[in-house]
């Protein structure tokens, strides 16, 4: 048997050695200052652009179901009617527009993955870093538009622009913190409904649109 070999038995064999040995890690920890949160009293600083939840800018949703057919999980729900818009002349045509009844998410279900943000062709879901909508029942966990509503004033205004970069997404919503944004770059607000105006105050020839 080597020399090592023997000093290391005999020091496997000092007794309460291990318990020192924690002790000691245990004191040098309590010299250092702590760094704990006392969540909730002190919110934690999350990162730039965070995925927290899905907010709704509703002005902006036209029922297309795009979002809802390339979920994955199939976690939203959407319900709509269509109104129609009266023509104007005698020769005219009458209009009709989808109207938003129903928009909830199951975040029981979700992923986070974020395509229905991507396919959204109004501009209508944006990321917001809220994180506090646990519920105690697994039903609860489907939130409807009124709540996805209140979270669009945090979602944060998009970054500052690289220089000869498309502009951020977000600058084509309506919410109210696009509102820097937009007379930053003088761009108008415009949502689905103004799309929507315009088409119906285009002059009525009784033809197809």
């Amino acid at each position: 048997m080597s020399d090592e070999q023997e000093h290391e038995e005999r020091e496997e064999q000092i007794p309460g050695k291990g318990l020192l040995q924690g002790l000691g890690v245990t004191f040098r920890s309590m010299t250092k200052r702590s760094v704990t949160r006392e969540y909730p009293h002190v919110r934690p600083e999350l990162p730039p652009r965070s995925r927290g939840v899905i907010a709704l800018l509703e002005e902006n949703c036209t029922s297309c179901m795009l979002c809802a057919r390339e979920c994955p999980d199939w976690c939203i729900y959407i319900d709509s009617h269509k109104e129609t818009i009266p023509a104007r002349t005698e020769s005219g045509r009458e209009r009709t527009r989808n109207v938003l009844d129903r928009f909830a998410i199951d975040y029981a279900l979700c992923m986070y993955c974020g395509i229905c943000i991507e396919v959204c062709p109004f501009d209508a879901l944006f990321w917001s870093p809220e994180f506090e909508y646990a519920e105690g029942n697994l039903l609860d966990m489907t939130h409807e538009r009124d709540r996805l509503r209140d979270w669009m004033p945090s979602v944060p205004a998009p970054p500052a622009d690289v220089p000869n970069a498309e502009p951020a997404k977000e600058v084509s919503g309506a919410g109210p913190t696009r509102a820097g944004a937009r007379e930053a770059r003088n761009v108008p607000p415009r949502t689905a409904q103004a799309a929507e105006g315009d088409a119906a105050g285009a002059p009525d020839d009784g033809q197809p649109a």
